[in-house]
């Protein structure tokens, strides 16, 4: 067992050195127990070990419950990048979210952390069968891992995980037990099991390397942004680094293993001096199963259980999240705080949506609500717009499932019949009926090429659009006269010719003056610059409220 990690139980306070094979307190039988380390030998140690290290999760291994890894096991887990959402910030009107992308892991979610962890605990103990419940990225990384350590797995995987992701579960040679049930019932038919074998089984939040693997994501989050920062990021020897914490850190949760992690690695940061502040979490749920956002508004110490979620995310369909829930709100209050909040599986949807169009991430629908509930806390006023913030982009969504496109994602060229020509010719010809011509017409003018391809991108996320851009007033008035757009997004603070002179002058042609406009605005209008704007235009939109969907709504309308 490893010797420089020992764990106290939350219960009785009991210490003991850390054994994967005993989760329990020896002392009062309790299963929350917590790891702890020589910290203040680690606060001055560590930093000059890091600098000559690979960046992966192993970088951190002295805070890690292994005594001493495996690079066979490895397979490059951690150091997943940390990318700035420059389109999602101008959006938002928040320049610094950034986005903790995870689905660079070996199976592409944030679960390969606490599977190779676990994975290597489990080694080191000599245990070769474990059991798992799952409703998806779980399974798959621990069957990754467990394949490659020589450890026989089994996987209780509720009947909800879609076909795709189990049989990825299989092909690793995981023994595979489909339960015809919620993932809540799946975790007590697994643990059943595990009892009657005598096997160990994966707790969640009560299994110390889950824990402490998740850790990491604020270790590596921290060094990151302090690099991003341009600030040194190892100080003279014998010296403790001042590395940098975010504002805010996003994630969704079903059963909130992963924020108990993270909040727990800032912790250990504040407490060997490397930080000066523990960012405030927010943790995600999906509305049809939010057993823990509803007790955090009715300020309630336990959860109610969720019996039948409704949600079609089914990865977050934990509806029972027991103590793990009180545990999570007592360290979310005794640090900075912060907030739990639902959002829809249609705003995840749409999440996907913007998120790939947008910013060039495709990503699962857990990962998603973390997105999801970003926008609405923003919205709401909650993350300032000068707060920094670090999302959990927790998996990608491999393969996209048919329900997040719909129908019509993709247009059908079919050769007309009964004529002569070549297939060639036959698609060429029909190729025209998807011509830009036949889309509504859309002239955005702004002088910032940033507004302009961010309003941009928002359109063609939503519909399909041939879309105009001009830079000032007087490109805008030729343009317009020139291609009778459907619509003109206009904005009014630009140099030499104004939004006003261009209404002004659109007005005195009979081509253009019915055009129908939005103006976009960054200021605040005076009353006497809104009555100049009263008969010209149709809508009034601030910069920074592009993500509503009265935006999308107006011009939708207008279109027809």
């Amino acid at each position: 067992m490893p010797s420089h990690v020992i764990v106290e139980c939350l219960d009785c306070g009991h210490k003991a050195p850390f054994s994967i094979v005993q989760p329990a307190c020896p002392q009062c039988g309790s299963m929350w127990r917590e790891a702890r380390y020589d910290y203040d030998e680690l606060a001055t140690t560590l930093a000059q070990r890091l600098s000559s290290r690979p960046f992966d999760i192993w970088r951190y291994r002295e805070l890690l419950p292994v005594e001493n890894p495996r690079p066979e096991l490895s397979m490059g887990e951690g150091g997943t990048p940390l990318i700035r959402a420059t389109n999602l910030g101008m959006m938002l009107g928040n320049p610094n979210i950034y986005v903790k992308d995870e689905r660079q892991g070996p199976t592409a979610s944030f679960k390969d952390r606490q599977a190779s962890v676990t994975v290597a605990t489990l080694k080191e103990a000599g245990v070769s069968e474990f059991v798992i419940a799952s409703t998806g990225n779980v399974a798959i990384s621990y069957s990754a891992y467990s394949a490659r350590a020589g450890i026989k797995l089994w996987a209780f995987l509720t009947s909800l995980v879609p076909a795709a992701k189990m049989r990825e579960v299989a092909i690793y040679g995981t023994q595979v037990i489909k339960i015809t049930g919620s993932y809540d019932q799946a975790k007590k038919v697994a643990a059943e099991f595990a009892q009657q074998r005598h096997l160990s089984i994966d707790l969640g939040a009560r299994t110390v390397p889950c824990i402490e693997s998740m850790k990491t994501i604020a270790f590596e989050i921290a060094e990151q942004l302090t690099n991003l920062m341009g600030d040194p990021v190892f100080p003279p020897e014998g010296q403790k680094p001042r590395w940098r914490a975010p504002d805010w850190y996003v994630q969704a949760v079903s059963g909130g293993m992963g924020p108990i992690g993270v909040l727990k690695g800032f912790e250990e940061l504040y407490r060997m001096g490397w930080i000066d502040r523990i960012p405030k979490i927010a943790p995600i749920q999906a509305e049809g199963c939010a057993p823990m956002v509803h007790a955090w508004k009715q300020n309630r110490e336990t959860a109610v259980p969720v019996q039948s979620p409704r949600t079609l995310i089914a990865t977050l369909a934990t509806g029972d999240p027991g103590r793990t829930y009180t545990y999570l709100r007592q360290k979310m209050l005794a640090a900075s705080g912060g907030e739990f909040e639902a959002v829809s599986d249609d705003e995840a949807f749409r999440a996907m949506h913007f998120l790939a169009k947008m910013e060039g991430l495709s990503v699962e629908p857990a990962a998603a609500v973390a997105f999801a509930g970003l926008v609405k806390l923003i919205r709401a006023g909650i993350i300032k717009p000068h707060e920094t913030v670090v999302v959990n982009c927790s998996g990608h969504t491999v393969p996209v499932e048919r329900n997040i496109l719909g129908e019509g994602w993709a247009r059908d060229l079919v050769p007309s019949q009964g004529m002569e020509e070549s297939n060639e010719e036959g698609l060429l010809a029909a190729l025209t009926k998807v011509s830009l011509d036949r889309f509504p017409r859309i002239l955005i003018v702004d002088d910032n090429p940033d507004v302009r391809r961010l309003i941009r991108r928002i359109l063609q996320s939503q519909g399909e659009y041939k879309l105009y851009e001009a830079t000032n007033g007087l490109e805008a008035i030729e343009m317009a006269r020139r291609e009778l757009p459907n619509l003109i997004i206009l904005d009014l603070m630009m140099p030499e010719m104004d939004g006003f002179t261009v209404l002004n002058e659109l007005k005195k042609s009979p081509e253009t003056a019915e055009i129908p406009v939005i103006v976009v605005t960054a200021k605040e209008l005076t009353p006497n610059e809104k009555d100049r704007l009263r008969g010209h235009i149709q809508t009034l939109m601030q910069k920074g409220d592009f993500m509503s969907d009265e935006f999308m709504d107006e011009v939708r309308a207008l279109l027809g």
